[in-house]
């Protein structure tokens, strides 16, 4: 149940509206819906020397979204976490249209966890106005490789939304799961750029007991699906295995005829690339990092793993 309340802070000569959430077991977490009065108890905390860590998220969260709320919560004196379905990362209507709107699941989620937990669930029209859209970024060419093959602008989109919750919130730390990794280095470059006084903070991916990395999309899989899944995991854990006596091809191909004896699966892309610039790995040098990236189909949904090689 979400209650609509206000409330003025100390020292502060603004109303804040905000929504208590009110689960079971008297559990209370504050949700601002509006930017204005969520950045004016920012500044004030920062005057009190206060350090705050942010979680930017889209909803739908899971024990992932979870690990990344204990880190910042433990690192910081204030922890925010946003939950924003942003339009300008969805090249499809349809899909935007789609994705999972649960706020009172999420609130009840991280309430659960720690009362003391700040959330920010904006609507669109106050972080974007009238005027929905994305800001062009020069990611230095990460936002032209796997992911951004296919989803034209879609990073453009994810460095505005990661922005502007920046410039709101004004976070010492923000904290980003390594399962999306191509938009974890994004978003340092986009750092790197602009100049915002914020240290992201990479964090390992969750899994399931059995490898299965965790994502929202995991809700679409049946029981059975969700076993099977594991797969992809033990597949990467195989092919790190191979990396350390074969070509990067020679991986990639083993990959590749791996999957297409498996017929409940769909392998969409498997590459090994240099882990900081994405560029796709040819052959293999010494002191480099390298990481192999893998979009999997399964049951009709779309999973997405990666590990360091």
């Amino acid at each position: 149940m979400l209650l609509e309340g206000t409330k003025v802070q100390k020292n502060m000569h603004i109303s804040i509206k905000l929504y208590k959430f009110a689960p079971k077991k008297d559990f209370i977490s504050m949700i601002y819906t509006q930017q204005k009065e969520l950045h004016l108890l920012m500044e004030t905390l920062r005057n009190q020397g206060k350090t705050i860590g942010l979680v930017p998220t889209m909803g739908a969260l899971h024990d992932g979204h979870l690990s990344l709320v204990k880190k910042a919560k433990e690192e910081n004196d204030i922890a925010v976490v946003s939950i924003f379905v942003n339009p300008t990362q969805f090249n499809n209507p349809t899909d935007l249209e789609k994705y999972p709107r649960t706020l009172t699941a999420d609130a009840d989620k991280i309430a659960q966890y720690s009362k003391e937990v700040i959330i920010f669930a904006p609507a669109v029209s106050d972080i974007y106005g009238d005027e929905v859209v994305a800001q062009p970024f020069d990611f230095a060419g990460l936002d032209k490789v796997m992911e951004g093959t296919s989803r034209p602008g879609h990073f453009d989109g994810v460095g505005t939304i990661v922005k502007k919750l920046f410039e709101i919130v004004m976070p010492d730390r923000a904290y980003f799961g390594e399962k999306d990794y191509q938009q974890l280095l994004i978003i340092q470059q986009m750092v790197r750029q602009t100049g915002l006084p914020v240290t992201i903070v990479p964090c390992p991916i969750v899994r399931n007991s059995e490898g299965l990395a965790l994502s929202s999309r995991n809700a679409l899989l049946s029981e059975a699906m969700i076993h099977r899944a594991s797969f992809i995991y033990r597949t990467l854990l195989a092919a790190k295995e191979r990396f350390a006596t074969h070509t990067p091809a020679e991986v990639e191909a083993w990959v590749v005829d791996t999957f297409d004896k498996e017929p409940d699966f769909t392998l969409e892309y498997f590459t090994i690339t240099d882990a900081h610039t994405l560029q796709h790995a040819t052959t293999k040098e010494a002191g480099k990092e390298y990481r192999a990236f893998i979009v999997v189909h399964a049951e009709g949904v779309r999973l997405i793993d990666n590990l360091a090689m």
